[in-house]
C-alpha cells in the first residue's frame, strides 16, 4: 500500500477562501522551485495576511506574487521573478479556470505561424531565412514546417538566419521539431536540454502532488499501476527529463546561425538558441531576448489554476544563466514593420554585413529603421500575462 501520510502543516477547516490561502501556500512549499527560501506556514500566515484582500482573486494573485518575490538573484540582488507585467510575477501566476487536459503549451499561440522562407544571396555566400512567429500544435504545423526548410536545404546553406523577433513561445513539442530540422544528423542522441526540478520533487517527497490528476492530452485519466495517475506518480530526476536531438528533414549544411531577437523572444524561442549553442557558432542580432529560463506544470486549486515556477531548464553544457535575457551579439533597433526577408530590414541587413565582415560582432549597428512598405507578415504576440510564453513540462510518469 502506499503511503498515504502528509504532514499536515495548516487548519483543515475553514472557509473556501481560507482554504484556497493555504493551498496556493501548501503547493509553493513543495513544488516552486526556490521553495528553499519560503517561510513555514506559521510565519507566513496567509489567511492572516490576505483575509481582508478583496476581491479574492486579487488576494490569491497577491499571496502568488508575494512568494515570488522571496528568492533574490546573487547576481543582481533583486528578485528572480521581479516585477513582470501588470504586477504579476516574471514567471509564475495564476488564472481563472482550471486545467482539464495535460496539453503542454509554453506561451501563447497565434491562430496560424506560417514560417516564411527565402535564400538570400550575397557575394560568394548562400544564407537560409526562416521567420517564425509562433511554435503552434505540431499537427497543424508540421507539413508547412517540413516545406519550409527543404526549401532552405535545397540550397545548403552555410548560415541559416532564424528570425524569432516576435515569437513569445508555443507548444514544446514544435520548437523541439524546429530544432531537430536545423541540426545535422550527427547530432542525433546528443543532449538537446534537460530540466531540474527542485530537490524536494527530485527526491519523490511532493505528496501534496497526490490531489492533483494526470490526464493526457485529451483530459482523460491515465491509469497507472492499476489505479488513476497523479502528478505524485511523475518521475521528476533530472535524467528522466533529459531530451535528445532527433534529426528531422534533410538540413545538413548550417554551420553558422543568426536569431533575430526582441524582448518578445521568450520561452520556446530561447529554449531553441539555449539547445543549439553548444553545437553551433551562434549570434543573436536585436534586442535583448525576455529571459525565461525556468518553466512550470499547472495545478488546479478550487476554480483557479496556479503556474508556479517548477523547474530550470538546461542545455547540454548546463547553461541556463539568462534570466536576464539574452544579450544580442550585434544590437539594431528593430523597425516597427518589418518587411521580412528584405536584405535592406536592419536585422537581415546587419546579419549580411556581419557574414561578409564588414560588421563586428557585439557592436551597436545604426541602422536606418524601414517606416514604409507592408510587412510581409506581421509578426505579434499579445496573451493575458503581457505578451511572453510559458513553458510547461512534458511530465512523464515513472
Amino acid at each position: 500500500m502506499p503511503d498515504t501520510q502528509e504532514e499536515i502543516v495548516s487548519p483543515t477547516t475553514g472557509t473556501r477562501f481560507e482554504l484556497t490561502l493555504d493551498s496556493i501556500y501548501l503547493y509553493a512549499k513543495q513544488i516552486y522551485l526556490w521553495n528553499d527560501v519560503l517561510p513555514s506556514y506559521q510565519d507566513f500566515a496567509p489567511r492572516q495576511k490576505y483575509s481582508s484582500v478583496h476581491p479574492e482573486i486579487t488576494a490569491f494573485k497577491k499571496e502568488l506574487f508575494d512568494l515570488s518575490q522571496l528568492k533574490l538573484n546573487t547576481e543582481t540582488g533583486i528578485p528572480y521573478e521581479a516585477l513582470g507585467f501588470n504586477n504579476n510575477p516574471k514567471y509564475s501566476y495564476l488564472q481563472s479556470g482550471i486545467s482539464k487536459s495535460g496539453t503542454l503549451q509554453a506561451g501563447f499561440v497565434l491562430s496560424e505561424a506560417i514560417p516564411f522562407n527565402e535564400i538570400i544571396q550575397s557575394a560568394d555566400k548562400t544564407i537560409g531565412y526562416i521567420a517564425l512567429s509562433s511554435f503552434p500544435r505540431l499537427k497543424d504545423a508540421q507539413q508547412m514546417l517540413i516545406k519550409a526548410f527543404e526549401e532552405v536545404a535545397l540550397a545548403k546553406p552555410k548560415y541559416l538566419v532564424l528570425d524569432l523577433r516576435y515569437n513569445g513561445g508555443g507548444y514544446v513539442e514544435t520548437a523541439e521539431y524546429v530544432a531537430n530540422l536545423i541540426v545535422p544528423s550527427k547530432l542525433n542522441g546528443k543532449v538537446m536540454y534537460s530540466e531540474q526540478f527542485n530537490s524536494t520533487l527530485q527526491a519523490g517527497d511532493g505528496k501534496i502532488l497526490r490531489h492533483q490528476a494526470y490526464l493526457d492530452e485529451s483530459g482523460k485519466a491515465v491509469l497507472y499501476k492499476g489505479r488513476a495517475a497523479t502528478l505524485a506518480d511523475v518521475d521528476y530526476s533530472e535524467k528522466g527529463n533529459t531530451y535528445y536531438f532527433d534529426k528531422k528533414g534533410n538540413l545538413e549544411s548550417v554551420e553558422e546561425i543568426y536569431v533575430i531577437v526582441s524582448g518578445q523572444t521568450a520561452s520556446a524561442s530561447e529554449l531553441i538558441i539555449s539547445c543549439l549553442k553548444p553545437y553551433f557558432n551562434i549570434k543573436l542580432v536585436g534586442e535583448k531576448t525576455y529571459g525565461k529560463p525556468v518553466g512550470f506544470f499547472g495545478v488546479n486549486i478550487d476554480q483557479y489554476t496556479v503556474y508556479l515556477s517548477s523547474f530550470l531548464i538546461k542545455n547540454a553544457q548546463g547553461w541556463s544563466d539568462y534570466f536576464n535575457g539574452m544579450e544580442p551579439n550585434i544590437s539594431v533597433a528593430l523597425p516597427a514593420n518589418p518587411i521580412l526577408g528584405d536584405s535592406e530590414e536592419p536585422c537581415l541587413k546587419a546579419i549580411i554585413s556581419a557574414i561578409n565582415g564588414s560588421v563586428k560582432l557585439a557592436s551597436k549597428a545604426k541602422l536606418a529603421d524601414i517606416s514604409k512598405g507592408k510587412a510581409r507578415q506581421q509578426l505579434s504576440i499579445i496573451n493575458d500575462n503581457g505578451g511572453v510564453g510559458m513553458i510547461e513540462s512534458r511530465l512523464r510518469l515513472k
